[in-house]
């Protein structure tokens, strides 16, 4: 037969570890799935992706998202590097998959269904007035597959070196704006001027 011990004969510094084994158990129980499946926090190391993040921004991810939505053109994302580095990367999302995607003399032309003979994104809201995007790019997406870039795209490591980004790849979409102070908040979509 089993002897039980009352809770009051117990030392106090053995209850207190216990109890605090009990919270450690339990918070990551309820934080790891979250963290690993909804949302995960990420800072912006970087000049890339400005005027919209700034380096050592605190950003929030919602990675469920992408569970039952794909990725939109003008989200911002976070995605593993696919040159098969451990970094992650977050640049703006241009072209979808199955798109065809030509930047020439400064402007970025997608090709679709809806535009059989391509539409120059204009006024992209994101990007610092007068910015253009360098580089002489004609790729034509797989369906699994999504072209990048960086808001500041004179200093951005994106598609234009790297190539399209694979949908497996992607971790989540930005979704919260954690730091610094004045500019907390949810991050809104561009609207885009075709």
């Amino acid at each position: 037969m089993k002897k039980i011990i009352p809770r009051h004969k117990i030392p106090p510094v053995v209850l207190f570890i216990l109890d605090l084994v009990k919270l450690v158990i339990i918070a990551f129980i309820i934080v790891w799935p979250i963290h690993r499946f909804v949302f995960q926090p990420f800072y912006v190391v970087g000049p890339s992706m400005e005027p919209s993040f700034y380096d050592k921004e605190y950003l929030i991810i919602g990675r469920i998202v992408y569970y039952y939505s794909e990725p939109q053109r003008g989200e911002v994302v976070v995605f593993r590097s696919p040159r098969g580095q451990k970094d992650y990367l977050i640049k703006r999302v241009i072209a979808l998959p199955e798109e065809r995607i030509r930047i020439s003399k400064g402007n970025v032309y997608i090709y679709n269904d809806s535009f059989p003979q391509g539409i120059v994104l204009n006024e992209e809201e994101y990007l610092s007035a007068g910015s253009s995007t360098p580089g002489s790019i004609d790729i034509t997406l797989a369906k699994d597959s999504y072209y990048v870039l960086g808001d500041n795209r004179n200093a951005s490591l994106d598609s234009r070196s790297f190539g399209p980004v694979k949908q497996s790849y992607i971790i989540g979409k930005t979704w919260f704006r954690g730091w610094p102070i004045e500019s907390i908040g949810i991050i809104k979509m561009p609207t885009f001027a075709y």
